[in-house]
């Protein structure tokens, strides 16, 4: 059976009931789980002839974008503490998020990816639809859709 399951994240309603789901499959089967969180990558958008400009730094960027990863994170950390079950924490940064998802299943030794059938877009947005499909389509770990 499964021992270590990547539960991927990105903060949303579905994702959370997703997390809760996976954390539940864990510790029915004794697995332990990492929870994942694709950072985004600085923003860089050009105009014309020059680039937009921002007064968010990369460094400034990458600081909030780790302050709202461990936050969501947190989450899944804290179901996984009250379950009883083991939990680590993993991010990477990567603007094509099934990439990242599936880099941190492969890195991690993870023999199962529990996540969720779709989610939402904008800044704070990991698992798309079509992301999930990615990830499906690509993936050598085994992938378990949460509807």
């Amino acid at each position: 059976m499964f021992k270590h399951i990547l539960v991927p994240t990105d903060g949303s309603q579905l994702s959370q009931d997703t997390s809760r789901r996976a954390v539940t499959f864990a510790k029915e089967t004794g697995a332990r789980v990492t929870a994942f969180y694709a950072k985004p990558e600085y923003p860089v958008t050009y105009y014309g002839e020059g680039a937009l400009i921002d007064s968010t730094t990369p460094e400034q960027f990458a600081e909030l974008a780790e302050q709202q990863a461990q936050e969501i994170l947190g989450f899944v950390e804290r179901l996984c503490q009250d379950a009883g079950v083991s939990c680590t924490k993993s991010t990477l940064t990567s603007d094509i998020p099934y990439e990242a998802i599936i880099d941190a299943a492969t890195q991690g030794g993870c023999d199962l990816i529990f996540m969720a059938s779709h989610g939402r877009r904008g800044f704070s947005g990991l698992l798309l639809g079509s992301e999930t499909n990615k990830v499906l389509t690509h993936s050598k770990v085994p992938v378990l859709v949460y509807r």
